[in-house]
């Protein structure tokens, strides 16, 4: 194919206004127009399967009508406003409201619990907050806890601490003049999780969308055609839902679908088939429950898929191959982190996407792996991948954030120079392709050897008997660590014998990759922790690894298979 890659990257220039605004760029703007007023921004249904259409001239009339009710409560340039929702049309509301009076977003997932939510409310001295009744108990229990908690609006339950959402909207005129903000004024506060330490709240200037901007349009495949839709499982609190999905979208004036409920592969699929959806952004994890569940997806439903993005692990080969043979779309993958998203990846229309391959710096963004001396390194050499606060050209890139909140310490503990630290390794071969090898802290030796879990979990999901894997170092006195796997059963292996599919599964690493690479223990699992964004947390399976090996009779011989957690409760 015709490689475009460094036409695109070296002619590629920002165009940031000094004035810009998250809510007029993807709200108003379009309601402000006749014909697109009409224009249908988020298609919605919920658990129970009632659907509603939004169009951008509603979704403006409802913004407005909160951002007067906000000002009402006092709430202004740069104050927090915590939505706690789910994929529903009220957190778009919610987010072009914030937008509009120059307050501060701060995503909060409806599924954290009371401990996650009052340790971020108070750290961010949060002033609003609005939640519906599925998270409703969680933020009651702790709002006293809160000192700068004023107001909590409610969506769909009643309660005398709550302001009811539809009570407060009616009261309030459909017209809002909105605040005038800069490009570099901040619009969200991000807690980025952290399994060894207390999360850190990433401030985002209202910039941070125009600089998502070049990796969703190229990992999309040139995003918008004229019949896009959007659709994503990705929790609208988290980065990905946020940033690779619902903003982007609404950027272009084209329509995303939203959700409630469980995530299921059958429902996935029925929504692709439903709304027509033509792009998605899907994590590995995600995809690979969806190829087990569903091999061949086109023999049952009638799908408009032509791009998919993949980002928060390595897509490995298998996952590749199947989006290529089962869906007819060749996966984009991508790279960035909450600071600075999107980043690095592939767009197979424009240059060729490699399996296994994080793909290249999308246009704007000057990124490299630095080695321990913190200089670019040689092709082929491992180190860590580091984003510059300038692009290749020396302008400022505006997808870099503004720095944790209220804390100057760890702002400055993540960049080295003028580099922004990720803590992820990879090399990059001689065509400037990335190849990632891990997280820092998910890397580990055994007997010497440098293990990284991206392989060989790919290569256990290549197996008919693994619907997900997740690998981690288990303690070991002689070797520092032996591979650990966790592995999670499709529903045709759940009942076999487990030791049998132990020993099968080793055999099937062991014929694949370095000897030393195989898993010397297998547990089998209902399900692995996630995060709201899709991606495995290692450092919950590491912790529990090292809190068992200091508790001696938790321990089981090596190369036994540990059962699974409905038999034996975890410890």
């Amino acid at each position: 194919m015709n490689d475009q890659y460094q036409a695109l990257y070296q002619t590629f220039r920002w165009l940031v206004p000094t004035q810009f605004n998250i809510a007029e760029a993807c709200c108003h703007r379009w309601a402000s127009s006749s014909p697109d007023a009409r224009r249908i921004a988020i298609y919605y249904e919920d658990e129970s399967g009632n659907r509603e259409v939004w169009t951008f001239a509603r979704l403006a009339e409802a913004a407005n009508q909160l951002a007067n009710g906000l000002v009402k409560m006092g709430v202004g340039r740069g104050d927090r406003v915590g939505v706690v929702l789910g994929q529903r049309p009220e957190t778009v509301v919610a987010h072009m409201a914030i937008y509009s009076v120059g307050g501060v977003v701060l995503p909060l997932s409806a599924q954290f619990g009371p401990e996650a939510l009052e340790s971020r409310l108070c750290d961010s001295e949060t002033r609003v907050a609005i939640v519906d009744h599925a998270s409703s108990a969680n933020l009651l229990a702790v709002s006293d806890n809160c000192p700068a908690l004023q107001q909590i609006i409610g969506i769909g339950f009643a309660d005398e601490r709550v302001l009811p959402w539809r009570s407060l909207l009616a009261r309030q005129p459909n017209e809002f003049k909105a605040v005038q903000t800069r490009s570099a004024d901040p619009a969200i506060l991000l807690y980025t999780s952290d399994a060894s330490g207390a999360p850190k709240g990433a401030l985002l200037p209202h910039s941070v969308l125009i600089g998502n901007l070049p990796g969703f349009v190229a990992s999309q495949d040139w995003f918008p055609k004229p019949a896009d839709v959007f659709w994503s499982p990705a929790d609208w609190a988290s980065t990905g839902g946020i940033m690779s999905a619902l903003l982007p979208s609404l950027y272009f004036g084209h329509p995303i679908v939203g959700t409630r409920g469980r995530f299921s592969v059958e429902r996935a699929f029925e929504l692709l088939e439903r709304y027509q959806v033509t792009n998605t952004f899907l994590a590995p994890s995600v995809v690979k429950m969806m190829m087990k569940a569903v091999p061949e997806p086109r023999h049952r439903y009638q799908l408009a898929l032509r791009s998919i993005m993949s980002s928060g692990e390595s897509v490995g080969e298998t996952v590749f191959e199947w989006c290529q043979s089962a869906l007819g779309v060749t996966p984009n993958e991508m790279f960035g982190q909450t600071e600075m998203n999107y980043v690095v990846g592939n767009s197979n229309k424009r240059w060729p996407a490699r399996p296994g391959s994080m793909g290249r710096p999308y246009p704007g963004h000057n990124v490299a792996v630095l080695n321990e001396d913190g200089v670019p390194a040689a092709a082929g050499e491992t180190g860590e991948i580091a984003v510059n606060r300038q692009d290749a050209h020396g302008y400022p890139d505006p997808v870099m954030f503004l720095g944790y909140w209220r804390n100057e310490a760890a702002t400055q503990a993540k960049f080295k120079g003028d580099w922004c630290l990720t803590g992820d390794l990879a090399s990059v071969d001689g065509d400037g392709y990335f190849w990632h090898a891990g997280r820092a802290d998910d890397v580990f030796k055994s007997a010497g050897h440098r293990i990284g879990p991206g392989e060989i979990e790919s290569c256990l999901i290549g197996h008919p008997a693994v619907a997900n894997a997740a690998v981690v170092p288990k303690p070991d006195t002689e070797r520092g660590a032996l591979v650990k796997a966790y592995v999670v059963l499709t529903p045709e292996f759940a009942h076999r014998d487990r030791n049998d599919i132990l020993e099968n599964l080793q055999e099937h690493v062991r014929e694949r990759l370095a000897p030393y690479e195989y898993p010397k223990e297998i547990e089998f699992v209902d399900e692995l922790p996630m995060t709201t964004n899709g991606k495995i947390q290692r450092g919950v399976l590491r912790l529990r690894e090292e809190e068992r090996a200091q508790a001696p009779a938790a321990n089981t011989d090596v190369g036994a298979p540990l059962v699974a957690p409905a038999q034996q409760p975890e410890t």
